[in-house]
């Protein structure tokens, strides 16, 4: 027995069984390759799920964190924080809407507190009845029954019902569904720049723009769930950066920390105020350890890693893009180091499937698109490397019938 199939072999009488494992243990990690517990060699274009913005066992991270493990791991939030104090203050400084930040452990903790955050904010007003979510068809915002609620997708929520009542939902990039839906009611419209978890679908031009136009005429707070989108993912450090367009709140997590478990709300300082003492808590949310990483993911991005992964990453669409040559590509979306293929005529996890057997691992998502997420440190021969692996997979799947 190989070590992948013994790890696989203990793995299904241990865990529950809620997930579809490939048949690989990794086990070692750097920069942008891990091995398995083979030995073999992958070059990594999935990331953790669009985490490891720094690909993995980064120098910079791994000292933060090894410094503050000899200093302090954990105490609470009974108390203040310095390491939690000071990432709050790198995040607004570089984050201009925001006035306030709240830290939990994950995307879909940053977004329940984002939605709760939500009603809230209206309640506090003495406006108790606007505690309605819009969110998107198609959507992801996490595993949490509200979150869940949210993301718009019933395979998610299947057998877990009832839902969290008070959430509509409304296709992805259709203006003039958002613009019927919202009303007296509505206390935000949450929405995914890049719907990441569906397809990597961007937001139609102007869809985001003109949803802020609509959100602030009816004193609606629009939120951003930038937890697949931020951290540098699309080259700059929050997607909307790239729009004439900011929202009220916003939650991170994934490439935060690099790897290690954290997330966030961001929020504006009149939205913000309303996370009063003990309206909201986390009990390993801001710890010194998680804190000390993301303090040094922000440290990297600001020193040239998202201006060079601006460069390699147009480097691998165009070679991406060069795939569609073959019939076999039908187009290349998303921005930055976050790209989807959409494929024409063959299944995304044989695709997905003949990649990992020539060293690339990467997503299917459904059966007709493979995500791509390498990390924003990729050099410019492993992109090439990547894409030569890509074919080569792609040319040996068998046609769908």
């Amino acid at each position: 027995m190989t070590g992948n199939s013994a790890w696989a072999e203990r793995a299904q009488k241990a865990l529950t069984p809620n997930y579809r494992q490939q048949p690989v243990a990794l086990v070692r990690g750097e920069g942008t390759r891990v091995w398995d517990a083979d030995g073999k060699e992958y070059l990594d274009f999935l990331g953790g799920v669009a985490v490891n913005v720094l690909g993995h066992c980064h120098p910079a991270l791994v000292r933060a964190l090894e410094e503050q493990a000899r200093t302090l791991w954990h105490v609470s939030n009974h108390y203040f924080i310095p390491r939690q104090v000071e990432l709050a203050e790198a995040l607004l400084a570089v984050t201009p809407f925001a006035g306030r930040a709240f830290f939990c452990n994950s995307g879909a903790e940053a977004n329940e507190a984002m939605l709760k955050l939500a009603r809230k904010y209206h309640a506090d007003r003495g406006h108790p009845e606007r505690n309605e979510i819009v969110a998107c068809l198609d959507s992801f915002h996490g595993r949490t029954l509200f979150t869940v609620t949210a993301g718009g997708q019933p395979k998610y929520r299947q057998g877990f019902e009832p839902i969290v009542p008070g959430v509509r939902h409304v296709p992805y990039g259709d203006l003039a569904a958002l613009d019927a839906a919202l009303d007296s009611k509505t206390a935000a419209f949450l929405v995914e720049p890049i719907q990441g978890e569906s397809g990597v679908i961007p937001a139609p031009e102007g869809y985001l723009e003109a949803a802020r136009e609509l959100t602030r005429k009816r004193g609606i707070l629009l939120c951003f769930d930038e937890v697949q989108t931020g951290m540098g993912r699309t080259g700059r450090t929050w997607f909307h950066e790239w729009l004439s367009v900011t929202p009220d709140l916003m939650s991170v997590a994934k490439g935060l920390g690099g790897g290690f478990p954290i997330g966030a709300l961001l929020a504006t300082e009149e939205a913000g105020a309303h996370l009063g003492p003990g309206s909201h808590g986390s009990t390993f949310g801001g710890n010194p350890l998680g804190c000390a990483v993301a303090l040094a993911v922000l440290r990297e991005l600001r020193g040239g890693v998202l201006e060079r992964s601006r460069e390699v990453a147009a480097r691998l669409r165009a070679a991406l893009e060069g795939l569609t040559a073959a019939g076999r590509v039908e187009r290349v979306r998303g921005r930055g180091m976050l790209l989807g293929l959409v494929l024409r005529g063959v299944a995304a996890g044989e695709v997905m499937k003949g990649a990992r057997e020539r060293g690339l691992l990467v997503n299917a998502i459904g059966d007709d698109v493979i995500r791509l997420a390498p990390p924003l440190t990729l050099s410019a021969a492993d992109a090439d490397l990547a894409v030569e692996r890509l074919s080569a997979a792609l040319s040996a799947a068998p046609a769908r019938a």
